[in-house]
This record gives structure tokens, sequence and C-alpha cells, in this order.
């Protein structure tokens, strides 16, 4: 099968065409206001007001659509997709200490959840310890608390890790996260092959859009490049690299943006991987992703598909990559929390809904749906039950996951594919002139461009634009409605009392020589620019803290201080 169309059939087609928008159309037109008459997707990609076979009459079926399983994977990357499995349900789960995030797992497993997924605070995630001044007022505050084995311990409590999958949004202190867990897990008697779940450790998203950096960026990445050349050859099971769009969307980027630059972070990652010797195929079966659900429904099902089809594209041609799973791009999805708004809170639960739906049709591998109550505080049991039950009913109740891929083949959602692949390409080729994308961090040039596109966002919301219900549209008196919101309570001044005590004690108890002695080494190794992995977790089991061993490492790497870019 080559076209989709013969070209006789194209003909009639754009005669048709021609006769309806001369003679049906102006009358329709001239009836609307005109602001209805231009409308563009969320990246600003024109929109036409119908969509015909005329915009896919170059369309290679086998090229660019083809069959789920089968390159170029544009619908999906498991033949069956969920005819044979559902996604995995990973709610984003921490807060508090080590005891009340343990709860809230125990909590979300029992509703139904089938995996895990850890937010840390925001001491974890810059890696200092609670008793840190930098740290006050502010831990458990947005994650949970954990600088110390004995904390992961605790968070894991009658959970066996052999059983279940656990994802760690954590970057500059990821190898230490992934030490605390694999030191459970060693603990709980799980043997390496059996230790399932994701590190973020993505750290040139990071410069680009959260801004938790630690170390300059050659280093942060080579350290978590570590990571992934130890996980490759130690756990099996893991994904060292969870290759984050996300926090790049929160920050203000559009979705060709978002796109664009995580699959050029990837680009980048494989090539310091293969600069160490390792083969292609060997690590990039563990590459994973993970990509924001926007409120724009089209555009967000016709980017996920894109993506699987450019990755493929580049792992096989760029890389010469042999192994059909090395062309696969799995990916997690998270809807978009920069979507959900204050004003009229209960709105948050539809916005999530239409987000989640648009990530299955789309074909995530795991999903976490965000909370209504997010834009107040750390989501409460009630908000977080119905989010994941929003998931169930997508699953169970809607017939989504009935049918793999069902929107493929319809003129719009093919021709916005298309299209959104094709603006990604020219973002990479603009990345690749500067000589990839640590080169183009380094410069300021996706820090601009992201800051560019949040602006140019947020002045057409408040010109009235970009309509929000509830927020430039249909507004209302809120402040009873946001009153009745059950807010998740805790007594953050006595957890962060707790997890100074705990530290206190694990300083106090753990054997000195074998700590001091454990540090050493992993000084010593990272001057001499071997693989950190092993080192930290020898330190990890030695019960140094997080913030003891990314000190150590600060002293070999630095830290980085943000430059002006204009």
């Amino acid at each position: 099968m080559a076209k989709l169309y013969s070209k006789d059939a194209i003909d009639e087609i754009i005669k048709a065409y021609k006769e309806w928008e001369s003679n049906v159309l102006p009358e329709w037109l001239s009836r609307m206001p005109e602001r209805q008459k231009e409308f563009t997707t969320l990246s600003g990609i024109p929109l036409k007001p119908i969509y015909t076979p005329v915009d896919l009459r170059d369309h290679n079926y086998m090229e660019k659509i083809g069959f789920p399983g089968v390159y170029p994977f544009t619908r999906g990357i498991h033949a069956t997709m969920y005819r044979a499995r559902i996604w995995t349900m990973r709610m984003f789960s921490g807060y508090g200490g080590p005891e009340e995030t343990n709860e809230r797992l125990k909590t979300l497993i029992k509703a139904g959840e089938t995996g895990l997924s850890l937010a840390f605070d925001n001491p974890t995630l810059v890696g200092v310890d609670p008793d840190h001044p930098l740290a006050e007022g502010a831990v458990g505050v947005v994650g949970v608390s954990a600088p110390t084995l004995l904390d992961m311990e605790i968070i894991f409590r009658d959970i066996y890790l052999g059983d279940v999958t656990t994802n760690m949004t954590i970057n500059p202190p990821a190898p230490v996260l992934l030490s605390f867990y694999v030191a459970v897990a060693e603990k709980q008697g799980v043997s390496y092959d059996r230790i399932g779940g994701t590190t973020q450790n993505d750290p040139l998203k990071e410069f680009i859009a959260q801004k938790t950096y630690v170390f300059p960026p050659e280093a942060a990445v080579k350290i978590a490049m570590d990571v992934v050349e130890w996980s490759v050859k130690n756990l099996p099971k893991w994904n060292p690299i969870s290759i984050s769009g996300y926090h790049i969307r929160e920050a203000g980027a559009t979705a060709v943006q978002e796109l664009a630059f995580t699959l050029a972070d990837g680009i980048e990652y494989v090539r310091q991987l293969i600069a160490r010797g390792l083969d292609v195929d060997m690590f990039a079966p563990r590459l994973s992703f993970f990509f924001d659900s926007h409120i724009n429904f089209f555009e967000e099902i016709a980017k996920f598909r894109a993506a699987r089809r450019m990755w493929a594209k580049i792992m096989r041609e760029w890389f010469n990559a042999k192994k059909p799973r090395s062309w696969w791009l799995r990916f997690h999805v998270q809807t978009a929390g920069c979507s959900l708004y204050p004003q009229q809170p209960w709105l948050n639960i539809v916005r999530t809904a239409f987000e989640a739906l648009a990530a299955v049709l789309g074909g995530c591998q795991s999903l976490h749906t965000n909370s209504f109550d997010e834009p107040f505080r750390v989501p409460s049991e009630f908000a977080a039950k119905i989010a994941l039950r929003t998931q169930q009913i997508i699953a169970y109740e809607t017939g989504a996951a009935d049918v793999i891929d069902p929107l493929a083949g319809s003129y719009f959602v093919e021709w916005l594919t298309d299209e959104i692949e094709e603006r990604a390409w020219r973002y990479i080729e603009r990345i690749e002139s500067m000589g990839g994308m640590l080169e183009a961090v380094k410069k300021g040039y996706p820090q601009r461009e992201v800051e560019e596109s949040s602006y140019r966002f947020q002045k057409e919301v408040e010109e009235g634009k970009r309509l929000l219900v509830g927020v430039n549209i249909f507004r209302e008196e809120e402040v009873e409605e946001i009153r009745r919101v059950p807010l998740l309570e805790f007594n953050q001044e006595e957890i962060e009392r707790r997890q100074k005590e705990r530290i206190k004690k694990v300083r106090s108890t753990r054997d000195e020589s074998k700590w001091r002695r454990a540090l050493d080494e992993l000084r010593r190794a990272a001057e001499r620019g071997e693989n950190i992995m092993p080192y930290v977790l020898n330190a990890v089991k030695a019960y140094a803290t997080l913030g003891e061993i990314m000190d150590t490492l600060k002293e070999v790497y630095g830290t980085y201080e943000e430059p002006p870019y204009y």
C-alpha cells in the first residue's frame, strides 16, 4: 500500500472541496463572530474549519501510520496495547515525613493504584538535610522528607519492593535516592533483577525549566549518565532516566517545544552514553520519557503519536540501533498542573479527566492524574482518590481502552500529528546546529524560548484571546466555594522537628569510621572521574546522609549559578 488515496480520488475530493468552500462555507462564516473564524492550538498552530483526505494526499500509510507494535510505532509500541494490559496507574504521592507518606502509599494501593510514585520536598530535591538552614520551613511541604536510608526504610515499611514498581521524581540527588531504594530492597531480600521502577535523573530539563539544579551542566550530565550506566549493568528492570518534558511544559512551553526539547535532551544523553563506549542496544531499551497532558485535547494526542514516530526514527536512523525495543518511546504522563486554577476549583476534576483521556488515547504506558485541590496544597486523601478513580472510570467504563489508537485515520488527527512533528524537527535542527542540547542549554536557547512562550500565553489570557472557564469567562464569586475545599492538614513544624531528631539519631548511632571511609572513597572516585554509583551506594549503607553525600560531590564538581541570558 502506497498512498492512502489514488490521484483520481484526490482530484475528485479537491473538486468537491472547492465547491463546498465556494458555495456553502461563506454563508456560514458570515454568521460567525470574528473571534470564531480563526482558531489555533496552544502551540499557535492555525486550524482550518475542516480537514479532508486532501490534507493527507501524500500520506504513505505504512510509513506514517502503520500498525501498533511495528515501526514507526505511531499507533503504539505494543501490538495489543490496553487490550492486554491497562496502563499503570501511578499517583504522585508524598508529603510530610516518611510515616505520613507510608500511610498515603498504602491507602492508594488499597484503592487500586498499580504503581508507586514518590514526590520529595524541596530540601531533598536539592540535596540538603532537614537541619540545614536552607531547609527551614520547607521540610515535608511539597513532598516527603527523605534524607537518610532510615527514612526510606520507613516510607516502604510493610511494602515489599519485589512486588511494586516505584517512580522517584528526583534529579541532582538521583544517585543517592536510588541507592536508598536499592539498599532498602536488599534489606527486604529483594534481588537486583526484581527491583523495578524509575529515577527521573534528567539534569538538562532542570536547567531549562524546573531549576532545582546543583552541579554545573557538564558535571550534572556526567553524574546522570553514571546512574544510567550502573543501572543498566546491575538493575535490568530499572528505568534509570525519565527524560522529562513535563516540567518544560509546566514552565510555559508549547506542546511543540515540549516535544522537541525533550527529544533533544534524549539525543544528548544517547550521545553521552555512546561516548562512554556503551552499545546503544544495551541501554536504549531502558530509556523512558515523561510528558505533560495539557488541556488542548487533540494537540496532546497528536503530540504523543508524533513523539513515538520521531524517537523511533532517531534511534534507528541516527544511532543505528538494531533492536526494535531500542526504537520504543515508553512514556509516563501526568495531567497538567498548570491548567488547574483556584477559581471554581471543582472544575479542575473535569479538566483532569479530559487530559487523562488524551493521554490514554495517545497511548501512554503509565499515568498520574492531578488532584483538584493542587492549586492550594499537597492533595488530600479525598482529592487523590477522586483523581485515581478518574483513571479507573476511563479504563473500565468509557471504552477508550477497548480499541488501539481509535483516532487513527482521522483527517485532523493525522494532519495535526504530521504538523507537530514537522515543527518539532525544526527546533531539533536548530539545537543540532548549536552542537546539541548541552551546548544549547549553556547558551540559554531553550530557556529563552520557554520564557517567551509562557509570556505569550499569559498575555493571550489577559487579553481574552485564550479563554479559561472560571478565570476570564464565566467567572463567579468563589470565596465560599474555595472555603469548602477539604484541604490536607498536617503539622509541618512537628514534622520538621521529628526529621531533625531522626537525622541527629542516625548520625550518633552509625559506625563513624565506616561512614568517614565511605565518604573519602566517594570523593576520590569522583576526582578520578569514575562512575560514582558504587561509592554512593556504599556511603548510603554506612548511613551517610543525603546532604553529606551531596556536599562531598560539591567539593569535586562545584555548584552552578544560572547566568543572565538576555
